[in-house]
């Protein structure tokens, strides 16, 4: 006869065994940890900051460490300080602007966040977040960032290195002082997007007025073949940048009106791991070798992940549709829920599936003025399809410069820098 309680006894003490073994490696894992595809199964159910890595990994962060060698440090988050006078703009404007369900569009908005109270049963959460990134990312009134684009191939590396000149002058939401609103309030924004060498690419980039209405930016290309420059067509917002990864709408994770996508909306809230304290990544002194781009890893394939430390932040989950013109189907954003800047992005293909990551890397910043601002200094889009990425790398930056006004972020200075 079967002897139950001889093999029940053993049975329950190696399942008891082995409940007491899980619960014993569960752990609060220390800032430094290095998670990476050796060690991601042991871990996911430890917690760092009291969330379990499981619940901190997104889908397409686990995919990476998983299949693309991405290694994400540990690193401990720290409260994001935002200057006193954008929490005063927040608190004097806050309340004057309106959005219209219908047109989709807002009104009313000067300066700060224009909706500082959303909550997750508003039934247009995901439009009114996505328009205070679009008017209320505190980068500063006056940008000019000097960045590399580093050009790596999945398989091969680092292709080649391309510079950049970017700046981009606030007409509207100002806080460095004086009026918040200059002119007559048409103009949301200038910007001058252009690439400065090598020789070859030189002048390859747009000039673009960005107006506060639905009507699309006016943008022109400089044309080196005429010597001239020519009015783009009114996409251009969602056109690919010269030769890179990055579309016009992939510049700070989402560059678009939140009008021109036909539906924005609220996938969830959560925590996520982001790089939310970024390192500069240029080291001139070791020009030619991979220590030149310390925070990228040159040396191991894919070569295009980031060498940086992630904190635990609390995000807003945002999904637009995109217009049917758009090259992707559809974006999903990360935004952080105490301040409105993005970190990560997902792209769609028009098929559905997934094609890029996004993934800008910010830290805290000051402006020559003094004022307080969080800068993307670092940026990732990496194309799955093609296994092929462009990253941007600060080699210098300025916010809030008074030397810069907005005759210097012209069509005229696209062409003087082109020639």
């Amino acid at each position: 006869m079967l002897n139950v309680k001889k093999l029940c006894v053993p049975f329950l003490f190696s399942a008891v065994a082995s409940l007491s073994a899980s619960w014993s490696v569960a752990a609060e894992l220390p800032a430094g940890t290095v998670i990476d595809k050796s060690n991601l199964d042991e871990v996911m159910n430890d917690t760092f900051e009291g969330h379990t890595i499981a619940s901190l990994l997104t889908d397409k962060l686990e995919w990476q460490i998983r299949n693309w060698n991405l290694q994400i440090p540990l690193s401990h988050s720290a409260p994001i300080e935002l200057d006193p006078s954008y929490i005063e703009a927040t608190e004097k404007y806050g309340g004057q602007a309106t959005y219209d369900p219908e047109t989709r569009e807002v009104t009313g908005w000067v300066a700060g966040i224009p909706f500082p109270n959303v909550s997750d049963d508003d039934p247009h959460a995901g439009e009114k977040l996505i328009w205070n990134f679009y008017y209320a990312s505190p980068e500063g009134d006056v940008v000019d960032n000097k960045a590399t684009f580093l050009l790596i191939d999945g398989e091969n590396g680092l292709e080649k290195t391309q510079d950049w000149l970017f700046q981009r002058y606030y007409h509207k939401g100002r806080l460095s002082g004086g009026e918040p609103v200059l002119g007559d309030g048409s103009i949301l924004t200038k910007t001058l997007f252009v690439a400065t060498a090598p020789q070859d690419i030189k002048g390859v980039g747009t000039f673009t007025v960005r107006y506060d209405e639905p009507k699309v930016e006016d943008s022109w290309a400089y044309i080196r073949s005429a010597r001239r420059t020519r009015r783009l067509s009114g996409g251009a917002w969602m056109d690919p940048i010269g030769g890179l990864d990055f579309l016009n709408d992939d510049i700070y994770v989402w560059n678009a009106r939140p009008s021109w996508y036909p539906e924005i909306k609220v996938v969830g809230r959560r925590w996520i791991l982001a790089i939310s304290d970024a390192d500069m990544g240029y080291n001139p002194d070791k020009a030619g070798t991979p220590e030149e781009w310390a925070t990228v890893d040159l040396k191991n394939p894919p070569y295009w992940n980031p060498v940086q430390k992630w904190q635990p932040r609390e995000v807003w989950v945002i999904e637009g549709t995109a217009p049917e013109e758009h090259p992707y189907s559809r974006k999903v954003v990360y935004m952080d829920v105490d301040y409105p800047k993005l970190y990560q992005g997902e792209a769609y293909d028009k098929k559905g599936e997934f094609w890029k990551f996004i993934n800008f890397q910010t830290t805290p910043s000051v402006g020559k003025d003094g004022m307080k601002y969080i800068s993307s200094i670092q940026g990732h889009v990496i194309d799955f399809k093609s296994k092929h990425a462009s990253i941007f790398l600060f080699r210098d930056y300025s916010l809030n410069d008074p030397d810069i006004s907005p005759r210097d972020i012209s069509l005229s200075a696209l062409e003087m820098i082109a020639r």
